[in-house]
């Protein structure tokens, strides 16, 4: 990749209505390449690929990831016909998926594919709740609200949580690295003074404050404004999935435990409802454990006062150590003690984040 396509647009170079939030039009341009398709077609003059218009509209507007929501449910219920079936489509689903999303959108910096495929897979699972386990009489009213509320809960904390992560503005940068003794950097592409533990997000195109790392499930970064936020949105996800996932196997096999009820239930598989909700149960397992993954980590960061961003770089200059059995990475620069940390994490102000998102750089790597 040459340096041109990497280095950020001059103040003075014209901006593009896609790069300007307020053009009523932005989510139909594709830049140059829209123009170049547009071109090429009125001339009569197709080049390369025959509908050269749709496709650049395709690709903004990200139709492409259409049919991987259609093709959740349907592989869910063919996992429900047996369970040898089940096992293999459980096992081939998540690498069939990231095989899909590098397959149709691996140029694409920011994303909507796993947003998009979480938020359908938590209304689905609801939805099979609400027509399948709750017909079945087994689930009472106190249950339905505690999964309605978690989910709806979510919901509102995730839309929290993407508002803004912390982006650095110029006035606010210079004042907060002067208020402080240990002064600021300036990035070489934002051209800001940046506070301490700032971070500059690739993907993003901005400077965030206190920069954890960029998430892909949100398609926004996690920084000084909405990590809290993000924490608590994660955790509540989390005890609404394992809640929702003891009440489904109490009702599908309520004679046997629930640490063994996912591995051996009897019956399940002589009617079609009981395998398909005793399947999504299983799918709703594995999405639980890697989740429960990253909010260990989290958890343990913010104990020790760590960003992953903070993490991955004393550990790719050498100026940190493992601790706990190599599950953290420890460099002491801004660690106060356990629950001083956490006093620190919890009492941070959310500092520039109310800032307004930043323009979108067209080819910033």
């Amino acid at each position: 990749m040459k340096w041109e396509k990497l280095k950020p647009p001059e103040p003075d170079d014209p901006m593009c209505c896609c790069e300007c939030d307020c053009f009523q039009y932005g989510c139909s341009c594709n830049c140059e390449d829209l123009d170049e398709a547009c071109n090429r077609w009125l001339k009569g003059r197709p080049e390369g690929r025959r509908w050269p218009v749709l496709t650049s509209l395709t690709d903004r507007l990200e139709v492409s990831m259409v049919p991987a929501l259609v093709l959740l449910p349907l592989l869910l219920r063919l996992a429900a016909l047996h369970v040898l079936l089940g096992a293999a489509v459980l096992s081939a689903l998540p690498g069939l998926l990231l095989w899909y999303y590098y397959a149709t959108h691996r140029r694409k910096k920011r994303t909507l594919f796993f947003l998009t495929l979480s938020l359908h897979s938590l209304a689905y699972m609801y939805f099979l709740f609400l027509t399948e386990i709750l017909p079945r009489g087994d689930v009472g009213p106190p249950q339905v609200f505690a999964v309605t509320a978690g989910v709806a809960v979510t919901v509102v904390s995730l839309v929290r949580t993407k508002r803004a992560p912390g982006f650095v503005a110029a006035a606010a940068a210079e004042s907060d690295a002067g208020g402080k003794g240990r002064g600021g950097s300036r990035c070489a592409v934002c051209k800001v003074v940046r506070p301490p533990r700032t971070g500059h997000c690739r993907i993003c195109g901005t400077c965030v404050q206190r920069l954890d790392h960029h998430c892909i499930w949100i398609n926004s970064c996690v920084g000084k404004s909405n990590h809290r936020c993000f924490l608590f949105t994660l955790s509540v996800f989390l005890l609404t999935s394992v809640y929702g996932i003891t009440t489904v196997l109490h009702s599908l096999c309520p004679r046997q435990h629930l640490l063994t009820a996912l591995f051996y239930c009897p019956g399940v598989y002589n009617q079609y409802s009981t395998a398909l909700c005793f399947t999504c149960a299983w799918y709703s397992s594995i999405v639980t454990t890697g989740l429960l993954h990253l909010l260990f980590f989290q958890l343990l960061n913010i104990s020790f006062n760590m960003t992953e961003r903070e993490a991955q770089f004393a550990l790719r200059y050498k100026t940190g150590r493992r601790h706990l059995f190599g599950l953290v990475v420890y460099s002491g620069e801004y660690s106060r003690g356990f629950f001083q940390n956490w006093l620190e994490f919890l009492t941070m102000s959310g500092g520039a984040g109310s800032a307004p998102a930043p323009v979108r750089p067209a080819n910033l790597v």
